[in-house]
């Protein structure tokens, strides 16, 4: 006899809504068939099948949201009967009030008396209420279409794309009544969604516990722009463009196989260099941000880059990320060239011990060797490093590397 349980798929997961059962009670399963479709509050995803028997018990039905640990079924061999006859507690204890006793653990708790506003009320998964949330939107404006009336993922992203075709109509307006900006303002402003506290809660740790130090460098584009457009003006128009952050990428994977000291892990007063470079990639999305990662990044061209880095950025945005897809990082890139800004820092994404802060290429006055002054695009690049992994002698010599193929781009084209 198995357990199906609801896994913990992320960092800060603790609870999954399930979408759909796509397997029946007394259906026989195989180890990898997919049996339902589970949503996080940040991507829909498949849950297969661990073992192989007939599938029985299910304990959490469609629509049911269940603490991170839960049994929500189990998978009963030749001659087996169910052994589960209420849902486990779970490993991770929910934020909401735990559930009566013979019931699942769902989110949202049963009608309150008094405070609980409407909006408490409506049945929604956590991807939905994010998304919701992100728009500000109010899920009681929303029809469910999910299992039981549920609001699902796909209601509230038709709900936005409904909103933003019709012409904006003056009765809309909300109420005084359900929205006083003065009142939230007396009341302490929005609460913060769920992906905003998970920033806010890893970020602090990590400003806490992380001795961090920064190595700038200035590095003269001139050659890496000339390359780009000459590359660009070769592809297909409706090929994806290379991008700037593109090359940063490359460069960046071709120093870190350089430098594993700093494409490298920190775990238990243990550091793990890794051979391996999987870079992630900062993506700012509605209420928070992301970071998809672009595995073996050591191994792929410059034009797989950039092809998969935009698969990835769109999947990001859409909220449609893999579990697999956001974790795993052993360095990370954040860019902020695109919005103009010069220069700045970024805080460290653990367990990686180094992240890359990239500027907007810029052009500017350079005195060159002979003592005459020339105009040339320049580009900043901050390296925040774990001090307990690094010193700045390495930092220095990474960022030199990284500096040195950037200006002679053409070793990067294999």
């Amino acid at each position: 006899m198995a357990q199906v349980i609801m896994p913990k798929m992320g960092d800060g997961m603790t609870e999954g809504t399930i979408l759909r059962w796509l397997k029946k009670e007394g259906d026989t399963v195989e180890i990898g068939d997919i049996i339902a479709e589970v949503e996080t509050d940040k991507a829909s995803v498949e849950l297969p099948a661990e073992a192989s028997g007939k599938l029985a018990n299910i304990l959490a039905k469609e629509g049911d949201t269940v603490p991170v640990g839960t049994v929500i079924a189990e998978i009963l061999g030749e001659g087996e009967q169910p052994q589960v006859t209420t849902p486990a507690e779970p490993a991770v204890a929910a934020e909401e009030p735990a559930a009566p006793r013979g019931e699942i653990a769902v989110s949202e708790p049963e009608v309150s008396p008094t405070e609980a506003p409407a909006r408490e009320r409506v049945k929604a998964s956590p991807l939905a209420r994010r998304i919701a949330e992100e728009a500000g939107i109010d899920l009681a404006m929303v029809r469910g279409t999910g299992p039981g009336g549920r609001i699902v993922e796909r209601d509230v992203q038709q709900f936005i794309a409904a909103r933003q075709a019709a012409p904006r109509v003056p009765v809309a307006e909300p109420s005084p009544a359900v929205s006083p900006p003065e009142a939230a303002a007396l009341t302490g402003g929005e609460p913060l969604s769920r992906m905003r506290r998970l920033i806010a809660e890893r970020t602090t740790l990590t400003k806490q516990t992380v001795p961090h130090f920064y190595v700038t460098m200035d590095i003269d584009m001139t050659e890496v722009m000339a390359l780009r457009e000459r590359l660009n003006a070769a592809l297909p128009e409706d090929a994806p463009k290379i991008s700037v952050n593109d090359l940063v990428t490359k460069a960046c994977a071709l120093a870190l196989a350089r430098y594993p000291q700093v494409n490298a892990l920190y775990q238990h007063d243990r550091v793990y260099p890794s051979s391996e470079v999987h870079i992630g990639i900062m993506v700012a999305v509605p209420g928070g941000l992301l970071a998809p990662v672009l595995r073996h990044c050591e191994r792929k061209t410059l034009r797989q880059i950039a092809a998969e880095t935009r698969q990835l950025v769109e999947k990001a945005r859409s909220g449609r990320l893999a579990s697999d897809e956001y974790t795993g990082a052993t360095f990370s890139i954040s860019n902020l060239g695109m919005y103009g800004v010069d220069e700045f820092i970024a805080i460290i994404n653990p367990p990686a011990v180094a992240i890359l802060a990239v500027g907007a290429v810029q052009k500017q006055p350079v005195a060159l060797d002979d003592d005459t002054v020339a105009v040339r695009p320049r580009m900043k690049v901050t390296l925040s490093a774990d001090h307990r992994a690094l010193d700045g002698a390495v930092a220095a010599e990474f960022l030199r590397e990284l500096k040195r193929i950037l200006e002679n781009p053409y070793t990067m084209i294999e």
